[in-house]
């Protein structure tokens, strides 16, 4: 399904451009990378975005797009296409049938459906690629190249026009990929993938993956770093891969190994390493911040250069953080099921700003306590600064799955209680609190003076990104929300688990 606006709608608007953007859109740029480039600040710069809009009666909806059953992913616009990960349960193509994971390709115009990469599930372990999550992982794209983690947990790079250029690149192999038989296999069509070069996590790395995939990879210079999603097993009491990294660096031209972390995280993995990096320049020195499974944020220095081939480079750590060191180090998983005490895990992203990490930390979401806290943490330190660079902590209700968004000196975040939090950046004194009466998954977004926050139980919110609380609107959507809205090119694009949104205000009620 493609809802798109109906003949004469846009008519009177005027297009005046400079610079390669209208007037009233100065701001507007593509978002290639889940949260802002390196830092991972839920912010966008983006202005002149809805605050009301009605999906029933397509007010302020530039078009609507149908996805599969379950989307866990937030999508990414970049070079006129928008991604988004989602399930094969309404499937686009009728060859491939069954639960697949799925990463979309629409038009940015107008949402015609581009392509697809198609990727069947990773085993008969539910454990390893869970039913129905499709592709929770957000794309990175960079010119011509979309890179992405799929279900499987291998690293994807894509051609972003798909086959309807031809089969580029040195990986030809898309039909067995797909798992096609000899006798079921077709002719690539343009609504096919073209896979450039695939690293498999498990099998290249030696990892072992834990319900589903997620990563949204940081791109840097030559380099790609990604979480590895390694964690328990389907007892939920074993590391199989005690030895694997946490945190792995490919070549974005070719998926060689560069290097990898050395900092024996398996043992303390409580359940499984969700969290994507960050970078920021610290000091004059690029760091790349990464959010253990172990509840330890570690600061390690950027790779300055490619290893030699054959040659895989262990990063070297410029500092660690244990987000909570009261809690056990050993033996984890003997406190499983345990809802007051036990270690923590962090699944939202770190977040670099004014030489400050800010970060979401606590209990397991599924099998663990119940605390969590957002914390503020001096990131100009070094060696183990667990005692000496936390500058502030503040209690959230519930596990958190939320990447804070920093903007004006405030800091915004949700937690799986329901609460949407306003908090003074530099203090941790909260201004403000609002329950929304449903869990919340997704990160918040701040772009035009306004936060977006979406929960669990289909609520779409829109603030004011101010000291004082303001619930500026409250829309009732057709599904629950787990992915965060993203902003581009003066469009927001809300994810709910049936449909994407894009969003846009109408002519009449613009302003120029």
């Amino acid at each position: 399904m493609v809802i798109q606006k109906k003949n004469g709608v846009f008519m009177t608007l005027v297009f005046i451009v400079l610079g390669g953007f209208a007037i009233g859109s100065a701001n507007a740029a593509d978002q290639p990378q889940w949260g802002q480039k390196h830092t991972r600040n839920m912010i966008s710069g983006e202005t002149n975005l809805v605050s009301d809009f009605d999906p029933a009666t397509q007010k302020n909806v530039k078009w609507a797009a149908s996805l599969g059953s379950e989307t866990w992913s937030t999508p990414i616009v970049a070079n006129g296409k928008v991604f988004i990960g989602t399930n094969n349960n309404a499937p686009r193509d009728p060859r491939h049938k069954g639960d697949r994971g799925i990463l979309m390709c629409f038009n940015e115009k107008d949402g015609a459906f581009l392509w697809q990469l198609v990727v069947p599930k990773l085993g008969p372990d539910p454990y390893l690629d869970w039913p129905r999550a499709g592709i929770p992982s957000p794309a990175t794209v960079e010119g011509d190249r979309v890179y992405i983690i799929s279900n499987r947990n291998e690293v994807i790079c894509l051609d972003i026009n798909g086959q309807s250029n031809g089969n580029d690149g040195p990986y030809q192999d898309e039909a067995r990929h797909m798992e096609w038989s000899e006798e079921t296999a077709y002719a690539f069509t343009s609504v096919d993938a073209d896979i450039i070069w695939i690293f498999d996590i498990p099998g290249q790395a030696g990892t072992y993956p834990h319900d589903s995939a997620h990563s949204s990879i940081l791109l840097d210079e030559d380099f790609l770093y990604i979480n590895t999603s390694n964690g328990v097993d389907n007892t939920h009491q074993k590391i199989r891969k005690p030895d694997a990294p946490s945190l792995i660096v490919l070549d974005k031209h070719s998926g060689r190994l560069l290097a990898r972390d050395d900092e024996n995280i398996g043992p303390r993995i409580f359940h499984s390493t969700w969290s994507s990096p960050a970078l920021g320049v610290v000091n004059g020195q690029k760091l790349i911040f990464f959010a253990g499974g172990d509840g330890v944020i570690y600061a390690f220095a950027a790779l300055e250069s490619t290893p030699a081939v054959g040659e895989v480079s262990k990063l070297k750590r410029i500092w660690r953080f244990d987000c909570d060191p009261a809690a056990p180090k050993e033996n984890v998983h003997e406190y499983l099921r345990n809802r007051k005490e036990g270690p923590s895990n962090i699944k939202g992203m770190p977040v670099f700003h004014d030489n400050r990490i800010y970060v979401a930390v606590g209990g397991d979401i599924w099998w663990g306590k119940e605390q969590a806290w957002l914390k503020c943490i001096d990131a100009t330190k070094t060696e183990d600064v667990t005692t000496s660079a936390l500058i502030w902590s503040y209690e959230l209700k519930l596990h958190c799955c939320s990447t804070p968004a920093i903007s004006d000196g405030l800091v915004f975040i949700t937690d799986c209680g329901g609460l949407v939090h306003c908090v003074d950046a530099k203090t941790g004194t909260a201004y403000w609190t609002h329950d929304t009466g449903g869990e919340i998954w997704a990160s918040p977004l701040v772009a035009d003076g306004k936060v977006y926050v979406v929960n669990k139980r289909r609520d779409f919110f829109v603030f004011a990104a101010n000291r004082e609380k303001q619930v500026i609107n409250t829309i009732r959507m057709d599904s629950p929300m787990a992915g965060a809205p993203t902003a581009a090119n003066g469009v927001l694009y809300v994810p709910t688990m049936k449909n994407l949104y894009a969003l846009q205000l109408d002519t009449q009620n613009s302003v120029h």
